[in-house]
């Protein structure tokens, strides 16, 4: 196995609002023994986490749309995306964090989570590290209108989609959060799969 040797220079906050942008300087040693001084900017908002919420019974998962600047900057229409259900973890586990966020985003109040996995959503520029995990819910947990939180400026539409459509978001280009077809995905292998 090959290996390469790293050796941290400098490190120099370029930003500090909502978010930190940082620049790094690194010593980097190549596998091949070649040394070459890196410049990295770094991004920092903070980790997140992500739900997908599937309701067996009536074979339906919950997503939510909600306008994204990047999506719209990006070309996308008019900003507005359709997701599942996430947020940052502002100092909380991700598990606590994903349940506030469920009950804030789609009205629904969620005891239990299933942790899946966690993977960083965009290494080479961004320190965010999402956990990922999935719920059941049914109509009965309904507590509120859900929608986000007005003092956060959320204006979030909540989505029931049939299994049945699952496949067509992410084929179709209906759905183009990288984080949520994740969960797409891990809908199609281990809910779809198995119901055939």
């Amino acid at each position: 196995m090959r290996f390469s040797i790293i050796r941290f220079l400098t490190e120099k906050t370029i930003y500090q609002g909502w978010a930190t942008l940082k620049e790094y300087f690194i010593d980097y040693t190549s596998s091949r023994g070649e040394t070459s001084t890196l410049k990295r900017e770094i991004f920092d908002s903070g980790d997140g986490a992500a739900v997908l919420m599937y309701d067996n019974s009536r074979r339906k998962i919950l997503l939510i749309r909600q306008y994204r600047i990047v999506a719209q900057l990006g070309g996308d229409g008019d900003g507005w995306l359709t997701e599942c259900c996430a947020g940052m973890l502002d100092k909380l586990d991700p598990e606590t964090a994903i349940i506030k966020e469920i009950e804030e985003e789609t009205g629904y109040r969620i005891s239990k989570v299933a942790y899946l996995f966690a993977a960083y959503a965009s290494p080479g520029a961004h320190m965010e590290k999402i956990y990922f995990y999935t719920a059941e819910y049914n109509p009965s947990m309904k507590i509120s209108e859900g929608g986000g939180l007005s003092d956060e400026h959320e204006d979030i539409e909540i989505i029931e989609v049939d299994y049945a459509d699952i496949e067509d978001l992410i084929y179709s280009g209906k759905v183009i959060d990288q984080k949520t077809i994740v969960l797409l995905l891990w809908a199609i292998i281990h809910i779809l799969n198995k119901a055939k």
